[in-house]
């Protein structure tokens, strides 16, 4: 049993799409970069537009450039940091030892600043 729509199966903006109604197609270029891995993409450009010099590969992720003998090389990412390694930098063991000194006294003498 149908439910009476008539256009079951459409969407709007369904119909033939040719030239005649998006007009003509700008000159294309493409353009080949290749990344750390090897991997090449071609993405087409217009003619006339600015060629960028990195590209994203769709395989790996990698950065891309246009010289296949020198591709980019991969980004370096930072290891994780603890919140520990970080006060480790900007305190000496040293100054450490004189702040726990110091956080133990006051609790042996429930002087407690908070």
């Amino acid at each position: 049993m149908g439910s009476g729509n008539a256009i079951r199966g459409s969407r709007v903006g369904a119909g033939p799409m040719g030239e005649a109604e998006r007009g003509e197609a700008a000159p294309r270029v493409r353009v080949s970069f290749w990344c750390a891995n090897m991997h090449e993409t071609r993405p087409s450009f217009a003619s006339d537009a600015a060629v960028p010099e990195m590209w994203d590969c769709p395989r790996c992720g990698l950065p891309a450039g246009q010289d296949e003998q020198a591709p980019p090389a991969p980004p370096r990412n930072e290891p994780y940091k603890t919140h520990l390694a970080y006060v480790k930098e900007r305190r000496s063991d040293k100054d450490g030892k004189a702040i726990l000194e110091e956080a133990l006294e006051r609790l042996r003498n429930n002087k407690s600043p908070w």
